[in-house]
């Protein structure tokens, strides 16, 4: 059943507000193996528990405007985040998953610091990272998003 009285809030990081600097674990996937992001996906959805999940289309994974950032541990793709390019000024967190075979690594907030120098040093303004949560706000340049 659905609430109609739920209420989503969403956010963005404003990227000239960062100082972040990028992993050197982490990398632009440019011909990504499909299957193995697929399972890292299903292997984070299992960890958490998700009683309902949007799947992720294998061809997500290979469009132009969409960038693959994998993430690494000894040499082992272990994460990875789906981010859009809308235009040249902002950018879109699609979706991430790591399977959390060491969630020591802290690969959540570290990934979005990454994201965050990345897209800045590419001259981007904003991230757009959809649903407000808290963990998002100890970003740096974290700005809850007004009616239009």
């Amino acid at each position: 059943m659905i609430d109609n009285k739920f209420h989503i809030d969403y956010c963005r990081i404003d990227l000239s507000k960062t100082d972040y600097m990028p992993l050197l674990t982490a990398k632009v996937l440019t011909d990504p193996n499909i299957n193995q992001l697929q399972q890292i996906f299903r292997d984070y959805c299992n960890y958490k528990q998700f009683k309902s999940v949007e799947p992720m289309w294998d061809s997500e994974f290979i469009w132009d405007h969409n960038d693959v950032i994998g993430y690494y541990s000894k040499d082992k793709l272990v994460a990875w985040s789906l981010v859009t390019k809308y235009d040249r000024h902002n950018v879109y967190a699609v979706q991430f998953a790591w399977n959390y075979e060491n969630p020591r690594l802290g690969l959540g907030i570290k990934s979005l610091k990454h994201e965050c120098a990345y897209y800045k040093e590419l001259g981007y303004k904003y991230y757009y990272l959809g649903e407000a949560h808290k963990y998002k706000a100890d970003i740096d340049g974290f700005e809850i998003l007004g009616p239009l």
